[in-house]
């Protein structure tokens, strides 16, 4: 379709089509009225819910301004709403958070610190998702063309819901979404054509919906323009498939009928259609995935990746280096920031490197409110009025913790994500996501947390280099059975050259190399007060991260949400970690520290 000259007007490039013109003025019209919008979205927020329980209690007296909101409110966490959850999970439908009915329950991905946690949501939250997620092409095709022309090879995965004794459904936002109308019944649109059937995405059980959608990739593989999965780490557990299933697959493909493994009958039904014998596209998979080296396989499959659509921030950084391996270096594409809570916005610059991913919040989305992040400062004191910044107030270089008001009920609710504001769009800020606000390990006064462990893992990792290897996974427990207690590291490693293998000299190297790069509290622990002992790398086998996951899923993780733990103390996943150890090292020597460097 051509496009008119009346299309051509928006400030973030010239739209390919008619329909993203629309999609780029209304991204334009919420970031240049971002502070307005936000005063709508709590006025609106705060009248449809001044019935409910948890507002009458503040006594805001039917007010919709931010002032008496702001003065009235607490922060809340989880933990403050878990009664009011539990008793609407029960079964009672009074308007305790929210005055629209609950639909169902979102939960979060699993990996957190005990239960899972129960999101109330409401219908119309779907709608607002589905905005969001109808912006993203709109800007990818600002700097990728030709999109249009292919399709894309999407892993993507539902989970078996659960429902709450009171009959609500309780499941994860992705399973949630994958299984409402809005994707199920989507229109036809040649930006977002997947080879997937949804069929196969639909199918609970993962090894059947996996080995379809691997099928259905490699016969239109020439099609294929993108690859992605929610997670880095999702992407590469399909490669890992490939890895352990290219001879059946190519079997499949050269006779034309599906592994019997399969038994799913919609999914029969439906590749039925789609496969039909191809000798020569059989043994092309052959020749390639029975090569040892697999580096740049994904282009040697699928030549005509242009980019790969995956969250690679926050703790999926580390993967990085090994979908570099894969792709033969392929553009990394982030495009959302979302979570079960509430989905927050875009990122506008999606080609742009890892490192500069940044994230515009759409102000439509929720009322966003910013806590000030001083990581030595002391917590407010609980009760006090939180001294909260707004949306449209937030000053660049500055982190802060993310706290929202949502439509499904949800008030000043502390998030637990840390964000550094890092620039503008018109007037909506854009905020690189530095970490979840958690410490993840503590022997004495140290408190290492995620973005600290990543960069000592990323610091110990370089001295691998010249051994051509590369940390593939990793994970950390705080060990206090030692005397004392120290931190054990759990890599996993990608040696491409057994003959030049790291030694065990090196490894103890990159054990002082991660204490060089602990923050000042944990070395004055190790070389001052010998409250700390040296800290301990430990290889396991190739492949026993994915038995972790296999682990989490099978007691409820959903495939799509799985993020490794980087820190656990679970007793049978730290001894599945320790059941597949082949070698333990040791810092050789206490890492510096002067008093001088104190913080």
């Amino acid at each position: 379709m051509a496009v008119g000259d009346s299309v051509l007007s928006s400030p973030l490039g010239p739209p390919a089509c008619q329909k993203d013109a629309k999609a780029l003025r209304f991204i334009e019209e919420m970031t240049r009225n971002a502070d307005a919008v936000q005063e709508r979205v709590l006025a609106e927020i705060l009248s449809r819910n001044a019935e409910t329980e948890f507002l009458r209690r503040y006594e805001l007296g039917g007010a919709t301004d931010r002032e008496t909101f702001k003065s009235r409110l607490p922060m809340v966490t989880y933990e403050d709403l878990q009664p009011e959850i539990q008793r609407i999970a029960n079964g009672d439908r009074s308007p305790i958070l929210s005055a629209h009915p609950i639909s169902e329950f979102l939960t979060s991905s699993g990996t957190s610190a005990g239960e899972r946690k129960l999101m109330p949501t409401i219908q119309e939250e779907l709608d607002r998702r589905q905005l969001l997620y109808s912006l993203l092409m709109p800007v990818m095709n600002l700097y990728v063309p030709g999109l249009d022309k292919g399709k894309g090879l999407y892993f993507l995965f539902v989970k078996s819901e659960t429902r709450t004794p009171g009959g609500l459904l309780a499941r994860p936002v992705l399973t949630s979404y994958y299984k409402s109308d809005h994707f199920k019944t989507r229109p036809y649109d040649p930006y977002m054509v997947y080879t997937s059937p949804n069929e196969a995405i639909l199918c609970a059980d993962s090894y059947q919906s996996m080995y379809t959608q691997m099928v259905c990739g490699l016969v239109e593989r020439a099609q294929v323009l993108r690859l992605g999965a929610v997670f880095a780490s999702g992407l590469l557990r399909a490669i890992r498939f490939l890895q352990l299933n290219w001879q059946q697959l190519a079997e499949d493909i050269r006779t034309g009928s599906l592994n019997p493994k399969v038994a799913d009958l919609e999914i029969r039904d439906c590749i039925g259609r789609i496969l039909k014998p191809d000798p020569a596209l059989a043994e092309l998979i052959v020749k390639e995935c029975s090569h040892d080296n697999w580096e740049g396989i994904i282009t040697r499959i699928w030549p005509n990746t242009k980019y790969l659509d995956v969250i690679v921030t926050g703790a999926m950084a580390q993967y990085i280096p090994t979908l570099d391996y894969y792709s033969g270096g392929l553009p990394l594409a982030c495009t959302m920031y979302a979570s079960s809570e509430c989905y927050f916005g875009l990122n506008l610059n999606p080609m742009c490197k890892p490192s500069e991913v940044s994230y515009t919040i759409m102000p439509n989305m929720a009322y966003f409110e910013f806590l000030p992040h001083e990581p030595n400062s002391l917590e407010l004191t609980r009760g006090s009025p939180p001294k909260l910044v707004d949306l449209a107030d937030v000053e660049v270089g500055k982190e802060y913790e993310l706290v929202i008001t949502t439509y499904a009920g949800l008030c000043r609710y502390r998030v637990g994500d840390i964000l550094r504001v890092t620039g503008f769009h018109n007037s909506a800020p854009q905020f690189h996501f530095v970490r979840r606000k958690n410490v993840l390990l503590s022997i004495d006064s140290d408190k290492t947390d995620e973005a600290e462990l990543q960069k000592a893992v990323e610091n110990a990792s370089e001295l691998l280099r010249e051994f051509n290897t590369s940390v593939v996974e990793y994970t950390s427990y705080a060990d206090t059975k030692t005397i004392p207690g120290h931190y054990v590291i759990y890599w996993e490693l990608l040696i491409k050259d057994l003959a030049d293998s790291p030694s065990g000299d090196a490894l103890n190297k990159c054990c002082l190399a991660m204490e060089e790069s602990m923050n000042s509290v944990y070395r004055q622990c190790r070389v001052a007060d010998n409250s700390i002992g040296p800290l301990e790398i430990r290889v396991v086998k190739n492949g026993t991260f994915e038995e972790l996951m296999d682990y989490a899923i099978s007691r409820g993780a959903s495939i799509n949400q799985y993020k490794v733990p980087r820190c656990v103390s679970y007793k049978p996943i730290m001894e599945l970690l320790d059941s597949r150890v082949v070698s333990s090292h040791f810092s050789p020597a206490r890492p510096h520290w002067t008093p001088e460097r104190r913080r």
